[in-house]
C-alpha cells in the first residue's frame, strides 16, 4: 500500500502540489472560521443533567434571566485608607459621567451608600450591559468605561479598577491573542534554527513552515465545518493548541522522512529510489503513529464535558490532515527539491563515524539490563511527585495577574467576601402547584445564609429582604456570598455541603436549586473526574490495539503502554512538585491531566513504534535483538531525538504565554516529551526489547527473516 503511494507521488509532484493548494483556496475561501464555534463560557459545556445547569434554566424561565453581561467598577483609596464622604461624592459623579456618556450597550449605572463596604474601603459601581460578555460592542463598552474612569478619577488619591464578567471577558481575549502571537513567532523561529543546527539547510530549515502553513489554512476550515455540522463548539484555547500540534506533528513526521531519505541515500540509492524507498519504510509509522494520536484524541467523544468532547476531534482532524501531508505534500515538494533539499550541507553523502548515538546504541546493547534499571528508575522518582498533586479551577486565577480586572477581584476582596463578584445563587422552586409563602422562603434564605463556608446573602427583594419572588410567585431567588474566591477549590468544596442544607432546609412542596458560576466549576469538577475515569483506561486499549496490529504482538505493547504510562506520571509528578511545591499554585489546571495524558500518550507512542519498528527492521535482517537494538539507536535515535527537542521546543514556547494553563501545559507537556523521546524511547524501551528478545514478539514472529524464518525456540535471553 505504502509502495504505490510513494511511487504515485515520487512521480507525479506537481499534481499532489497543485491539488493541496486548490484545497487549501476552497477551504479559505467558503469553510468558516473557528471564531464562529467557539465557546468562551466553561458552563456552557456542561449536559443539563447537572444541578447548576438545571439551575440556570429554571432562572431563565421564573426571572427572565438573560445572558446579558455585567460589569463592576471597583474603587478604593490608593493608600488603603476609608473612603471619606468626598470621595463617595467623587464615585457618585463619576457613576453619573458614565451613565450619561451614551456607551452603547451600557443600560444601568448604580451605586450609592448601599455599595460601599462595611470597613468603608471599597465602593462599588454596578453597570448592566446589553448583550452577551463575548460581543464585541459589550467589550468595546468596557474598554470606554474605563477610559472615563481613568479621566474622571485622574489626579485624585482613588484607584479604579473594571472587572466583571465583561471585563473579564476582555482582558481575557488580549491575553489569548497576546499568547496565540508570541507562541506562533517563537515556534516558528524556534523550528527554523533547530533544523539549521540539525540539517545545517535553510531549504530542510524551511520546509515543515511551508507544509505546516498550507495545512493551518486548510485544518481551521475544516474543523469549523465538522464543528458547525455537528453542532460542537470548542474551546478558545483550541487556536494555540492546534498550532503547536501542527509544527510539533509535523515537523516530526517531516523529520522522520528526511532522516530516512538521507540514510538511503548515504547507502548509494539515487534520489528518486531512496525517498520512494524513504516514504514506503516511514509510510507505515507516520500512519500508525496519526492513528495512535488521533484515536486517543477521539476517545474525548466519551467525555461529559463539552470542552473536552469538541477539543479532542478538532486536533484529530489537524493531525489526520497533517499525517496526510506528510505522506503526500511533502514528498511531492523533496521529489523536485531532490537532494538539494540538504544545500549547501554535504553530510548526506557520507555515513559519519563514532556518533554519540552510535555509543549509546552499542552501551545499550551491552548492557541492557543497567540501562532498564536506570531509566525506569528516573522516571519512578518523578513520578513520586504525585504524592502532591491537586487540581485548580480558579480561572480567574489563570490570567495574569497584571490585568485590569484581576486587579479588581483582589481590591474587591479587601472589603466584600470573596465571593460578592459572583453570587452562589439558590432558587427555590414550589412544585406542588401552591405559590411560595416568602416567611418561608425568607427563613430558607437566613438558614442559609449562616451555613459553613457562607459569608452572608445579598438582599434581593422589596425592602431588604434575602429572597426575590418570581412573578407567578412560584419560585424564590437567595444570592449567597462565599468566603472564598468563586472559584477556589475551597469554594467548590463548600458547594455540595451547601446543596446539602439547602435540600435539607426545602420545606414540603418545593425544590431547591443551587447554581452560580461556583456551582457551575463544582459540577465540572465532577464531570473531569467522571471523564477521566472513562478516557484515560479507553484510550490505553485503543492504543495497545494499534500497537498490536502494528507489530503482529501482544506482549510488546503491554511494556510500551506501561513505559508511556509511566512517563505520564512521571510527567505530572515533576509538573506537580514545581508548581505548587516550589511555585505558589494552589494546584494544578484542571483540564491539564486529561490534556497531558492524550498528548503523551498519542506523541509518546509515536516514538515507541518509530523505535520499535526501527527494531523490528534490523531482527528481520536476521541480527540478534542485542545488535539490534545497537543498530536501532545508532539510526533511529537521531530522529527520535531531534523531533523530541523540536516538538518539546514547541511546546516549550506556551511557557512565554503568560496565562497559567498555557504555562503549566508548556512545561508538562516539554517535559513529558523529552522523557519519551530521551528516556523512554532512546533506552527503556529498547533495553526491555533487549532483555526480553524473541519473546517481545510472541505471539507472532516480528522479527523473522524473509529469507530464513525464525525457528519457534525461544532466543538465548539477552545478560544483564
Amino acid at each position: 500500500m505504502f509502495g504505490r503511494l510513494a511511487r504515485f507521488v515520487v512521480h507525479n509532484p506537481w499534481k499532489i502540489i497543485a491539488a493541496w493548494i486548490v484545497a487549501a483556496v476552497a477551504v479559505v475561501a467558503f469553510a468558516p472560521t473557528l471564531s464562529d464555534v467557539l465557546n468562551k463560557e466553561q458552563s456552557g459545556f456542561l449536559p443539563d443533567t447537572y444541578e447548576s445547569i438545571q439551575a440556570q434554566h429554571l432562572a431563565q424561565d421564573k426571572f427572565a434571566k438573560t445572558d446579558d453581561a455585567t460589569a463592576t467598577i471597583v474603587i478604593k483609596r490608593a493608600d488603603g485608607q476609608a473612603l471619606s464622604a468626598d470621595d463617595q461624592a467623587k464615585i457618585e459623579g463619576l457613576a453619573g459621567t458614565v451613565n450619561s456618556a451614551g456607551i452603547e450597550r451600557v443600560v444601568t449605572v448604580t451605586t450609592g451608600p448601599q455599595a460601599v463596604s462595611e470597613n468603608r474601603q471599597v465602593q462599588l459601581v454596578n453597570v448592566g450591559l446589553q448583550g452577551m460578555a463575548d460581543e464585541k460592542p459589550v467589550g468595546e463598552a468596557v474598554k470606554q468605561i474605563r477610559e472615563i474612569g481613568s479621566t474622571s478619577l485622574g489626579g485624585s488619591d482613588l484607584r479604579m479598577s473594571v472587572t466583571g464578567d465583561a471585563a473579564l471577558m476582555v482582558d481575557n481575549e488580549e491575553a489569548f491573542a497576546n499568547a496565540e502571537s508570541i507562541i506562533g513567532i517563537v515556534t516558528v523561529l524556534l523550528i527554523i534554527g533547530l533544523l539549521l543546527i540539525i540539517y545545517r539547510s535553510p531549504i530542510a530549515a524551511l520546509l515543515p513552515i511551508v507544509s505546516v502553513a498550507i495545512v493551518s489554512s486548510i485544518a481551521p476550515g475544516i474543523i469549523a465545518l465538522v464543528a458547525k455540522a455537528t453542532g460542537l463548539q470548542v474551546d478558545q484555547s483550541l487556536q494555540i493548541i492546534l498550532t503547536v500540534v501542527l509544527f510539533g506533528v509535523g515537523t516530526d513526521y517531516i523529520l522522520f522522512l528526511l532522516f530516512r531519505f538521507r540514510e538511503r541515500l548515504r547507502a548509494g540509492e539515487d534520489k528518486t529510489s531512496a525517498l520512494v524507498h524513504a516514504v514506503e519504510r516511514v509510510g507505515e509509522v507516520i500512519a500508525s503513529a496519526a492513528g495512535a494520536i488521533i484515536v486517543a484524541f477521539c476517545a474525548l467523544l466519551l467525555a461529559v464535558f463539552g470542552a473536552f468532547r469538541s477539543l479532542g476531534p478538532a486536533l484529530a482532524i489537524g493531525v489526520g490532515i497533517m499525517a496526510l501531508a506528510s505522506l503526500t505534500l511533502i514528498p511531492a515538494i523533496v521529489s523536485l527539491i531532490g537532494t538539494k533539499v540538504f544545500w549547501p550541507s554535504k553530510s548526506w553523502q557520507k555515513e559519519p563515524n563514532g556518533t554519540v548515538f552510535a555509543k549509546l546504541g552499542a552501551f545499550t546493547g551491552r548492557r541492557p539490563g543497567v540501562v532498564a534499571l536506570i531509566s525506569g528508575g528516573l522516571l519512578v522518582v518523578l513520578a513520586l511527585g504525585m504524592f502532591g498533586f491537586k487540581t485548580d479551577y480558579d480561572q480567574l486565577g489563570q490570567l495574569p495577574s497584571t490585568t485590569e480586572s484581576a486587579r479588581g477581584i483582589k481590591d474587591l476582596q479587601s472589603g466584600f467576601p470573596a465571593g460578592a463578584l459572583n453570587p452562589t445563587l439558590v432558587y427555590l422552586h414550589a412544585t406542588d402547584g401552591h405559590p411560595l409563602d416568602p416567611a418561608e422562603a425568607e427563613r430558607v434564605a437566613h438558614e442559609l445564609a449562616s451555613s459553613a463556608g457562607v459569608g452572608g446573602a445579598m438582599p434581593a427583594g422589596p425592602g431588604g429582604g434575602l429572597a426575590l419572588i418570581s412573578k407567578d410567585g412560584s419560585t424564590a431567588q437567595i444570592n449567597l456570598l462565599l468566603n472564598y474566591s468563586p472559584q477556589s477549590n475551597e469554594a467548590l468544596d463548600a458547594i455540595d455541603p451547601l446543596r446539602d442544607a439547602a435540600h435539607a432546609a426545602a420545606p414540603a412542596g418545593t425544590e431547591v436549586l443551587v447554581g452560580g458560576p461556583t456551582a457551575a466549576f463544582t459540577d465540572i469538577r465532577d464531570a473531569n473526574n467522571r471523564d477521566l475515569s472513562v478516557i484515560f483506561p479507553v484510550a490505553g486499549v485503543l492504543i495497545a490495539l494499534i500497537l498490536a496490529l502494528l507489530l503482529r504482538s501482544l506482549v510488546a505493547p503491554i511494556y510500551l503502554m506501561a513505559a508511556v504510562v509511566l512517563v505520564f506520571f512521571s510527567t505530572m509528578g515533576a509538573t506537580a512538585f514545581l508548581f505548587t511545591v516550589v511555585g505558589d499554585r494552589p494546584g494544578i489546571s484542571f483540564s491539564l491531566p486529561i490534556m497531558l495524558y492524550l498528548f503523551v500518550v498519542a506523541i509518546g507512542t509515536d516514538y515507541n513504534i518509530l523505535m520499535i519498528a526501527r527494531l523490528r527492521e534490523e531482527a528481520r535482517e536476521g541480527r540478534d535483538p542485542r545488535e539490534a537494538v545497537r543498530l536501532g539507536i545508532e539510526h533511529g535515535g537521531p530522529s527520535v531525538g531531534a523531533a523530541g527537542i523540536i516538538l518539546a521546543g514547541t511546546f516549550g514556547s506556551m511557557l512565554l504565554s503568560g496565562i497559567a494553563f498555557m504555562t503549566e501545559m508548556g512545561f508538562a507537556v516539554a517535559l513529558g516529551i523529552l522523557l519519551s523521546s530521551f528516556v523512554m524511547s532512546m533506552f527503556l524501551v529498547p533495553a526491555i526489547t533487549a532483555l526480553l528478545g524473541h519473546k517481545a514478539w510472541w505471539p507472532g514472529h516480528g522479527d523473522a527473516t524473509a529469507a530464513q524464518p525464525r525457528p519457534d525456540e525461544e532466543a538465548e535471553p539477552a545478560r544483564v
